[in-house]
């Protein structure tokens, strides 16, 4: 995971060139998705973050974007929704 706020410009650009960072995320709403995705690109500096890898998002805690990351994003919540029934259910 990489801080915007801790790379310069020239260094980000040069890790999206060489694909060592895929996806960008919202260290605040813990939401990851697409470099080119208008959502990612309104957030403020500070908060946003970078990942090599669909997984380090994942693993770092962070869900799909609801806008650039669709149909992962409806997996991610259906999954929520069948968990949330789960324990509702005292399964």
């Amino acid at each position: 995971m990489i801080k915007h706020k801790e790379c310069s410009d020239k260094e980000l650009r040069a890790k999206i060139k060489h694909q060592s960072i895929r996806f960008g995320g919202n260290k605040k709403l813990k939401i990851y998705g697409l470099l080119n995705c208008k959502s990612g690109k309104r957030m403020k500096r500070e908060n946003r973050i970078f990942f090599s890898t669909e997984n380090e998002a994942i693993e770092n805690g962070f869900r799909p974007c609801g806008h650039c990351m669709n149909t992962a994003y409806k997996n991610w919540k259906n999954e929520l929704d069948a968990f949330t029934r789960g324990h509702a259910n005292g399964k």
